[in-house]
């Protein structure tokens, strides 16, 4: 037996040191071993070093979003009676713990077992910067993100096609699935500038237990727009595309938010008494 504990230690393959940023340099990580992967260390949090993202919030039928919760206690969050909020997020990972991946995000804003009043609780989450989300569909380009996501986490994710394409005025992202169009999101290129840290309190459910875990966003090289142009929203084919349908979305989007450099942090789930 300890030959063989010494034999599977040998073949761990340890984590390279990196400089890290003041952003990370405060943070204690613990080594986790991704037992299916021939002994790949990850980290958990995970780090996130170097990332592009963009994000547009529309606004969707609450009763609709409502039916797709799954605890009774994730209200929607309204931003008038009826209508609640809907946000689209699309991640491009250079540089992670984990090695680099693509992420697409399709997450409702809500408050966990309390009611908030129509447009308070996204003007409160602008002001404190910080928002709570329960993650519908997380679908991502490797195994390895998408393992830790489902075994550790719980969340909906699954590998799929996750393409970014650039022109000088314009960052688009295209989820497919085995060839079949899900959707596309388009956001206007904007001049940027350094923003305070962004925190996300993200829900999923495992094992029919609701967990929430912290993910904190170093907004390098951001920029924010309320114009009905600034990004656009493609439905395709697919099955979750026609769900998405169902929900009654806006044509154009309350918000988008254009993030071309950041660093980010992924904490590992807790049970929401753990707070």
């Amino acid at each position: 037996m300890e030959t063989q504990t010494a034999a599977a230690a040998a073949e761990i393959k340890p984590v390279p040191a990196r400089h890290l940023s003041a952003f990370f340099k405060c943070i204690a990580q613990n080594d986790l071993l991704l037992t299916p992967f021939d002994g790949l260390v990850g980290k958990l949090p995970v780090f996130y070093y170097d990332n592009t993202s963009m994000t547009a919030v529309f606004t969707a039928a609450t009763r609709k979003v409502k039916a797709l919760l799954p605890d009774p206690k994730m209200k929607p969050l309204e931003l008038l009676p009826g209508r609640c909020a809907v946000a689209f997020s699309a991640f491009e990972y250079r540089d992670t713990d984990i090695d680099p991946y693509n992420e697409f995000s399709i997450a409702f804003l809500m408050s966990y077992g309390r009611h908030t009043l129509p447009g308070l609780g996204l003007l409160n989450g602008l002001m404190n910067r910080c928002f709570e989300a329960y993650v519908w569909q997380l679908p991502v380009t490797t195994e390895v993100a998408r393992w830790g996501g489902v075994e550790l986490y719980g969340y909906p994710k699954f590998i799929a096609d996750i393409d970014f394409m650039r022109t000088p005025n314009q960052l688009a992202c295209r989820l497919s699935l085995h060839g079949e169009h899900i959707l596309t999101i388009e956001g206007k290129v904007l001049p940027t500038a350094p923003a305070k840290m962004l925190r996300y309190r993200a829900y999923s459910m495992k094992e029919g237990l609701p967990l929430c875990a912290n993910v904190y966003t170093n907004r390098l090289a951001f920029a924010q727009s309320a114009s009905r142009q600034a990004a656009a929203l493609q439905l395709g084919d697919h099955d979750i595309a026609r769900q998405l349908r169902a929900l009654d979305l806006s044509k154009s989007p309350l918000m988008y938010q254009y993030c071309p450099k950041n660093e980010l942090i992924l904490f590992g789930p807790r049970n929401l008494i753990d707070d």
